[in-house]
Order: C-alpha cells, then structure tokens, then sequence
C-alpha cells in the first residue's frame, strides 16, 4: 500500500517545531524549516490558501488552527484528501482532550500527544480517529491508570464507532429531520439564489448492538418497488452519509441500514438546490421627509399552508446609522431600535400560515450632514424563523425499525423542523 506520512509535524506561529514524530525516517525535522520558508515565500500568492507544498521531492500537506500548523511530509505519492481529513480529525481528537487547541495546551500535555500520536497513525498510515472510544483508553490524567488499560473492542472491531457492553433501561431514538432554507431576494422581487440544506440528526439510547433500518420517500426507491410516486416522492441528491451507514446496500437497494454511534450524530445531510418560494415575504418602503425625518413600511406575508406556523420570527430591517427617537408601531408583536445593528428588530413568537402584518416606523435624522459623508450602507432585510413539523422539500420519514437479537423494544421519535438560513431580501 503506497502513499503513506513520512512524519508528522506540530508547529507553532513562527514555524518552530513543538511536537515531531518519525513514521518512516525518510524525513527529518529540518523538512519542517524547509516547509515554513516555503510557506513564507508563498505569502501574497493568490495560491496561498493551497493546503499542500512540494519541494525537493517532499510533499508538505498542512492546515492551521488558531496558532498552530498541523503538518504531514512525505516522499511518496501520497492520498492528499486523505491526510487532509487525518488532519481536521487529530485538531477534533485534541479539542477533545484538551478543550481548545493551542500551543499553551500542546506544552502542557506532550505526553498524551504523543499516546494519542502512535494510536492514531501507524507507520504512516492513518488508524483510529474517535475521539470517543480513544478516551476510554488513553486517559489525560496519566495518574488514574492503575491498571493496565487494553483498547476497547471498537479500535479492532469493524463497528469503529460504537463501543462493546452499552446499556440503557430505556431504549430510545430520536429523529430530527432539520432544514435550513437560504434565499436571496433583488430589489425587484426576483429571486437570485435559493436552496435547502438539509440534515438528518440522530440521537441514539440503545443498547447492545442493534441494527436500524430508515426509509424514506425515496423516488428512485419507490419506483423501484413498483410503488406510485405521484407527488409525495423526492429526488435525493448530493447526499452524505454518516461513517456507519453501509454504502455498497444503498447503492444496491437504496436502503439505509446502520448501526448506530452512541448519542449525537449527523446520520445523512443533503442539498436541494430547486427553485423555493419565500416562506415569509416581507416588502418595505423607506420615505425620507426633509431630511429631518424618515418613516418605514413594511409588511410581512406567510407563504404558507394554514395549518403550518412559524415561531420564532425575527425581522431585522435596516435604518440609517445615524437614526435616533424611535417610534414604532405594529399590528402584531414587538418591535425595537438595535442602534448597535443599525436594524430594527420585529419579533413575531407565532406567525401563522397565510396571514399579513404591518409595522410603521419613524426616526428623527440629524438636522446637519457632513459635506463629505460617507455614502450609506444599504443593508439587506434579514429574516430569521422555525417552522416545526413543516419541511420545504417534502422529504418524509417512511419508518424507522430497531432490530436487536435481544428482541428489546425501543421507542422511535420521529421530529420535522424547517428554519431560516441565509435569508435575504434587498431593498436596492
């Protein structure tokens, strides 16, 4: 197997080495020099955010976080994607351990750096990146380990992400379809920009090892049952699935069948990007009167069905920054000046489907302008809502089954939410 890390670096700012550890002693710590002057000279190239350097027959793979540089070097054709992903998995595992990484918390811990080091990488070749399993067996306090601690069955299991013997009195999953709907609106009403982003959130108490089985609403699956797919089916596309769902069966069957993680955990996210109609329309017109005073218009309109309703809405409309003496006035909830925002926050706790409100405001504006003042920023409106039990794709959880050889039962909770994500209406 070629394409393995010749050696591992942990600098700090100013490109010193604070930890090093040799895979294949084919690269020495003068490399990291070589790296860092290779990477001073890049600065100013608009090529400069390229994560990976060549010099000298060596290939420097590296990404920063906060004051440090994580970097791997290498004299063979290696998988970059790969070691770039090794990567933002070792900064997770130490924020794991050590709360935040940075060089403070490097110098405090070198030992378990180094624990941590020689069990996530072998010879070169990325092993285990669960932060999870990794802390039942490398512990931060050196002091605590009386006993000889053996690595959980996880590290050498083919389920490398849940861990042997767990046990709950009450078996429960819980499902939380979210969706997060981003638009951009022109001046002129015309949509620019839409898309849904989506996630499947999981949240699992189970015991054992159990089997899970989700079907959704599937087209492709449907038609291939022979089922009607009129209206209540969805194209999945650009979909990415959580390490434990099993690919070759999707491809296969279109089932996804997985055992779980213990606890939190993305299952499946997805983008649609289709044409969306606004959920919550919101116009506003802006009157200046004599330069002393301007009013604002606006009014907000639910986009739909009735038996849907939103929470949560907040609208933040845009004043000048120099606006003062508010006065507001709404037909329904709250309104108030934001002069850090230069906004004007409209709250609504509940806007249901297809209904319209107002507000009206008026600002005082300074009687004296400065001759050269800076031209105003025109801000977009910015709308922030949740929909629950309301998803804009129409995707739909067809079943959830838990199968166990125990033969327990468990209890599925099955959740849909639609909320605001960049969601934007220019006003010029």
């Amino acid at each position: 197997m070629a394409g393995a890390a010749s050696a591992f670096f942990l600098l700090d700012i100013k490109g010193r080495v604070l930890v090093w550890r040799d895979f294949r002693g084919d690269v020495s710590a003068v490399q990291a020099e070589r790296f860092f002057t290779k990477l001073i000279e890049k600065e100013g190239d608009p090529e400069t955010q390229d994560p990976v350097v060549y010099d000298n027959g060596v290939t420097y793979i590296f990404i920063q976080h906060n004051n440090i540089y994580l970097m791997t070097a290498s004299r063979q054709n290696c998988n970059a994607a790969s070691l770039i992903l090794f990567l933002h998995r070792v900064v997770d595992v130490f924020k794991h351990y050590f709360e935040e990484l940075e060089e403070e918390s490097l110098r405090d811990n070198f030992v378990v750096v180094y624990e941590l080091l020689d069990e996530m990488m072998d010879f070169g070749y990325p092993q285990y990146t669960e932060a999870k399993i990794l802390s039942e067996f490398i512990k931060t306090d050196a002091y605590r380990m009386e006993v000889t601690q053996r690595p959980p069955m996880a590290v050498t299991n083919a389920v490398s992400w849940r861990s042997e013997g767990i046990r709950y009195k009450k078996n429960e999953v819980f499902l939380d379809v979210v969706e997060s709907v981003n638009i951009l609106v022109n001046s002129n009403g015309q949509i620019i920009r839409s898309d849904v982003v989506g996630a499947l959130k999981m949240r699992t108490y189970l015991s054992g090892m159990p089997e899970c089985k989700l079907g959704l609403n599937d087209r492709v699956l449907l038609e291939a049952q022979g089922r009607s797919a009129k209206g209540k089916a969805i194209d999945l596309d650009d979909i990415k699935f959580h390490q434990c769902v099993r690919l070759a069966r999707f491809e296969n069957d279109r089932t996804i069948s997985f055992i779980p993680p213990d606890g939190s955990f993305d299952l499946m996210t997805y983008r649609l990007s289709t044409q969306v109609k606004p959920l919550i329309w919101v116009e506003a017109q802006v009157e200046r009167h004599s330069r002393s005073r301007i009013e604002i218009m606006a009014k907000a309109r639910s986009q739909f069905k009735e038996r849907s309703t939103a929470t949560n809405v907040e609208i933040e409309l845009p004043v000048p920054s120099d606006a003062t003496n508010p006065n507001v006035r709404t037909s329904m909830g709250s309104a108030a000046y934001a002069p850090e925002n230069d906004a004007l926050l409209w709250k609504i706790k509940s806007f249901s489907g297809g209904k319209e409100y107002m507000l009206r405001a008026e600002f005082s504006l300074p009687s004296i302008t400065a001759e050269e003042a800076a031209p105003e920023r025109k801000a977009p409106i910015r709308v922030k809502f949740e929909i629950p039990y309301f998803t804009v794709s129409g995707i739909q959880v067809r079943y959830l089954k838990i199968i166990e050889k125990s033969g327990y039962q468990a209890l599925p909770w099955v959740r849909y939410i639609t909320m605001a994500g960049e969601y934007e209406l220019r006003l010029v």
